[in-house]
């Protein structure tokens, strides 16, 4: 009985890790497609709307590294809860305010709650499933993707059925406030883990392992973040509608699914992330080499882009914990790796819509996701993992 109890506990963790990964991105994914009704009702320019999507990402990597301190003062379980929380009244808030200064404000708000929240979902997979860490990864990450598959498959058709793009977003927020509450029930009676009398350790700044991993996550998103805000307007340069087009990107989502869940437990089954960390970075070479020189399968290329992006990440997200066995030090690492790697995946867009405005196509701005993609390649190859991992992590250099 107490082994049946503690099963249904673990469960209970396992689905709410699965619900507050659904709350991570619909805020970002969900929004981009409303893109041109936002502009066009708080009538200001392409680089201002650009906010809402760039400031999200860029407080997923200034709010990583504080994560550290929220868990010291709340613990995973709580400060994980609040983080949710302040998603979801974040985003009801700009789904109210008047006039494009408060929307931009608010949405650092809902980057904050995403930022912190993200870096410390790794944590509670390591506090409570060190020995599944892989699948309990694959299940956080699984909700992160159904969530922006759905969100960015709904946040066009529901803005035109409750009346905007406020009503889209603000159902976006509203769901995640439940989720919130959700989270508290599911992880009730579920030790906090918190150390308010300690200080958080310090980044790992001399460890080139650490360093090596803020630049496999930073070229994953910026090939991630490229995709997504450029691919479908480099097809509707080629002819495509903007409704077609824009299906690419949910159909980048819904690939993401099978790949978050499925690759990371694959890994587990058969013993060692090495080989599929490889294996998802060639298909990822080879989709973002198809967008330029075979766009005829493009949705072959969208769908294998989003199995690709996904179980690496899901991937990534369990190489810290090869590196550390300390929960606190896990913390550490993981806050530098997405610190720094969603800074770093922040400039992606910005920069091949730059090159997009010099070279007057987007076939350049492709080319540089396929050299971004194929620098992740490398990078993944050298990643250590498993024993590898855990020599280096007891002789590391300084």
């Amino acid at each position: 009985m107490k082994s049946h109890g503690g099963a249904v506990k673990s469960s209970g963790v396992l689905v709410a890790l699965f619900l507050a990964g659904l709350t991570f991105r619909p805020q970002i994914v969900g929004a981009g497609p409303l893109f041109p009704s936002i502009q066009h009702d708080l009538d200001v320019s392409h680089a201002v709307i650009g906010l809402l999507g760039t400031i999200p990402v860029l407080c997923m990597g200034l709010f990583a590294p504080p994560a550290a301190l929220v868990v010291r003062r709340l613990g995973t379980r709580s400060a994980i809860g609040a983080s949710i929380a302040l998603i979801g009244v974040a985003g009801v808030l700009r789904a109210v305010v008047p006039g494009a200064a408060l929307v931009i404000l608010v949405t650092l708000g809902v980057g904050i709650g995403m930022g912190i929240g993200g870096a410390i979902a790794p944590v509670a997979v390591k506090e409570r499933f060190a020995r599944r860490s892989g699948l309990a990864t694959g299940i956080y990450t699984t909700g992160i993707q159904v969530g922006s598959a759905v969100s960015s498959s709904v946040a066009v058709p529901l803005a035109a059925w409750l009346g905007g793009w406020r009503w889209s977003l603000g159902a976006f927020s509203v769901i995640t406030c439940a989720l919130a509450v959700v989270w508290w029930a599911l992880m009730r009676g579920e030790p906090s883990h918190a150390r308010p009398v300690e200080l958080p350790p310090m980044l790992p700044l001399r460890r080139p392992n650490a360093w090596l991993l803020v630049a496999i996550f930073g070229l994953m998103a910026s090939t991630y973040y490229g995709l997504t805000n450029w691919l479908a307007d480099s097809f509707v340069e080629r002819g495509w509608t903007e409704g077609r087009a824009g299906w690419l990107i949910a159909v980048l989502n819904i690939g993401a699914v099978p790949g978050a869940l499925l690759i990371p437990w694959l890994s587990d089954l058969f013993g060692g992330r090495r080989p599929w960390l490889i294996a998802t970075g060639v298909v990822y070479v080879v989709s973002s080499f198809g967008f330029v020189e075979l766009p005829g399968a493009a949705w072959v290329w969208a769908f294998c882009s989003g199995v690709a992006s996904a179980g690496m990440f899901s991937l990534v997200l369990t190489l810290p914990l090869d590196l550390e066995h300390d929960a606190r030090r896990v913390g550490a690492l993981v806050g530098m790796m997405l610190g720094l790697g969603y800074a770093i995946g922040a400039v992606s867009p910005l920069l091949l819509g730059a090159v997009r405005d010099a070279t007057g196509s987007f076939t350049s701005s492709l080319w540089l996701i396929v050299g971004f993609s194929a620098a992740l390649l490398v990078a993944v190859a050298a990643a250590p993992t498993g024993r590898r991992a855990r020599v280096a992590s007891a002789h590391p250099t300084t």
